[in-house]
């Protein structure tokens, strides 16, 4: 059937159907819904990061306005998802997803930035969003190097390293820490409050309710807040009602050590939107993903990602809880993720909108997010059991994250080497996981549980022979 008789479906579950408006618009909502804190979150993360340097440092320009920053990311994410709808040549999937910055960067984003501030985290996403681009031209043959069991051990290790950062921001944020307010009744309050209720619209809510959990959360922590005097809203009144995308006013640094560890993640997670790619064309349309799309959706996240740097936009990552929807729904048609995309592209152009997400306290993200970051070390663990849990499995899994997890969390054991060692091996255990999981992956050779059942059984069979041969010639 030609494009021409697609386009004239009215189907919500084709790809080219286009709905009534009415029907589309609250599909499109939906999908806002899902994706819309998990977007702006990580900005308002790496600001607080960026920002507590430039004080410490006295110099402004390490750090960047949180408004902005949400602004971009709003933009980069309409942009982003509008081009893997509407590809341009090999940039784009032409699938049903929905982009956004991803919280997977998060921990080697706070890294970078808290060592070289907002300008070090852009200069090292420009140069590895190149190498990203580079895996999703040649994905086809790069995928069989992390399998499942390297792959889940880089998503356990993402989960495991974000908690300290929930817990820090429920305790009222990283720049109260070693002061007597850190901890104090109100945030504690506040964050436990928005996490209950998360928790309870999550496992007892219905249809839409229990899809907006997160935002319902931030809702009732927010208002919180307001009664414990938490909430600021002077940044709001400072803001104009639009502003265009702030293209040139960051300024970019690239330091080695910086774009070593920021490769890595890229490299990990343009894999790792294969499995994205791949339950979005099984769910939607029951069929397998192609090389195509697979690398048309990989070169359009990384340039994205690249592209939106230059806007003092985040890393863009597909969005699994959109493709959850699709899965979930059926809902494939073009149209309704366009709307959604569009109306989150004019969003990053109203700065008062912008502000507003930024007057939500740490204590109310955090209590938020937490569980957010519970579901990706779960995501990571369902990953890691997809293959036999053998003593080569295990010993990979462990390894990687015992090596990852107690290094950064003993920067010590660096100090006496350069400091771009402690930046690149001691600053983010994702970097440390995935390189000793890839590393075993390769070097170990592949057990299954016959197999090492099989050398046991050897190594009995041949103790008991010779216990009887010595037996014998006594």
């Amino acid at each position: 059937m030609s494009t021409n008789l697609e386009t004239k479906s009215k189907s919500a579950f084709e790809f080219y159907g286009k709905p009534e408006f009415s029907t589309a618009l609250p599909l499109a909502i939906q999908h806002i819904l899902a994706m819309i804190i998990g977007n702006i979150t990580p900005a308002l993360i790496v600001a607080g990061v960026a920002n507590g340097l430039a004080a410490e440092r006295g110099v402004e320009s390490l750090g960047g306005d949180p408004t902005v920053l949400v602004q971009s990311a709003l933009f980069i994410a309409g942009i982003a998802t509008l081009v893997q709808l509407f590809p341009i040549t090999i940039i784009g999937s032409r699938l049903p997803v929905i982009m956004g910055v991803s919280f997977g960067y998060i921990p080697t984003l706070t890294a970078v930035g808290a060592q070289y501030g907002l300008p070090g985290i852009l200069g090292a996403q420009v140069v590895s969003a190149v190498v990203g681009i580079v895996v999703g031209l040649f994905i086809k043959r790069l995928r069989k190097y992390f399998p499942p069991i390297v792959a889940g051990t880089v998503v356990l290790s993402i989960g495991l390293s974000l908690y300290s950062t929930a817990v820090s921001y429920i305790g009222g944020g990283a720049a109260l820490k070693g002061t007597p307010e850190f901890g104090s009744p109100k945030y504690l309050v506040v964050g436990g409050l928005t996490l209950v209720t998360v928790l309870l619209i999550g496992q007892f809510g219905k249809g839409m309710l229990k899809l907006s959990s997160i935002l319902v959360g931030i809702a009732v922590g927010y208002i919180a807040a307001l009664a414990f005097g938490m909430v600021d809203f002077a940044a709001i009144g400072q803001k104009g009602w639009f502003a265009l995308p702030a293209v040139g006013q960051f300024k970019m640094e690239f330091h080695i050590p910086a774009i070593i560890s920021m490769s890595i993640i890229f490299i990990v997670n343009s894999v790792q939107a294969v499995g994205d790619f791949s339950a979005t064309t099984m769910g939607g349309f029951n069929r397998e993903v192609t090389d195509e799309e697979l690398q048309g959706g990989i070169v359009g996240c990384n340039v994205s990602s690249m592209v939106g740097a230059f806007f003092g936009g985040l890393p863009i990552a597909t969005y699994s809880q959109n493709v959850g929807m699709v899965c979930t729904t059926k809902v494939v048609s073009r149209f309704v993720f366009a709307m959604a995309g569009i109306i989150v592209l004019i969003a990053g152009f109203v700065p008062k909108f912008g502000a507003l997400m930024t007057t939500i306290p740490q204590a109310v993200i955090g209590g938020a997010t937490i569980g957010v970051f519970a579901s990706i070390t779960m995501s990571g663990i369902k990953l890691v059991i997809q293959e036999e849990l053998s003593y080569r499995n295990t010993t990979i899994v462990g390894l990687a994250l015992a090596l990852g997890m107690g290094i950064t969390s003993t920067p010590e054991i660096l100090a006496s080497y350069p400091d771009w060692v402690g930046m690149i091996f001691g600053s983010s255990p994702v970097v440390i996981a995935t390189l000793v999981a890839f590393t075993l992956n390769i070097i170990i050779p592949q057990k299954s549980l016959a197999e090492e059942q099989r050398e046991r059984d050897e190594m009995e069979a041949e103790k008991n022979s010779a216990q009887l041969k010595e037996s014998l010639s006594s």
